[in-house]
């Protein structure tokens, strides 16, 4: 099962329909899954999933930010973990990373700095951008894209953890249709 998690400042707000459902609609092709809001999550969800998803958050929530201790399972989850958007600042703050103020809104060239199946091989694409931050790894995490303004994609060195700075959900469904056939241990 895929845990999808709202990252929305309160649960069942209108981003749940802009960034959530359209997420849930993709994996909902091809594999089972639950949505919970970030401030419900429990042991025994994170315990039965196979693979989690952080979804983003409409531009000015970071409400998030101000509840990191709810996400500090990720450090031992051993599964595959996509963080977009808000859910890449989180795993980036639970993990270390600063975070910086930088604003992209609407569509962007992302390059591919370095291969990984997420990509698909691509050396380029469009994406839908809507943010006014952006992270700064650390030595534990490989930058993947990036675009003229900021990093855009990065992996951990060493779990299956990824973070991406982009919409997938608006034009880039084959990012997220990737992860889900990421092997459950990678």
């Amino acid at each position: 099962m895929i845990l999808i998690i709202d990252m929305s400042y309160k649960k069942d707000s209108l981003s749940l329909y802009e960034f959530v459902k359209p997420i849930a609609n993709i994996v909902r092709a091809t594999d089972d899954f639950a949505i919970k809001h970030f401030s419900e999550i429990n042991e025994n969800d994170i315990d039965s999933s196979e693979k989690v998803i952080l979804c983003g958050t409409a531009l000015k929530d970071n409400n998030f930010l101000c509840a990191l201790e709810k996400f500090e399972w990720i450090r031992q989850f051993e599964n595959p973990v996509l963080g977009i958007c808000a859910g890449m600042e989180v795993i980036a703050k639970v993990l270390g990373c600063d975070i910086v103020r930088r604003s992209e809104i609407g569509m962007t060239k992302i390059r591919i700095v370095k291969q990984d199946v997420l990509l698909s091989g691509r050396k380029e694409f469009d994406a839908y951008e809507l943010h006014n931050l952006s992270v700064v790894p650390t030595k534990d995490f490989e930058i993947l894209a990036e675009s003229n303004i900021c990093i855009q994609t990065i992996k951990h060195k060493r779990k299956p953890i990824y973070g991406i700075m982009f919409h997938p959900e608006v034009r880039n469904e084959w990012v997220v249709k990737n992860f889900i056939n990421l092997p459950k241990h990678c």
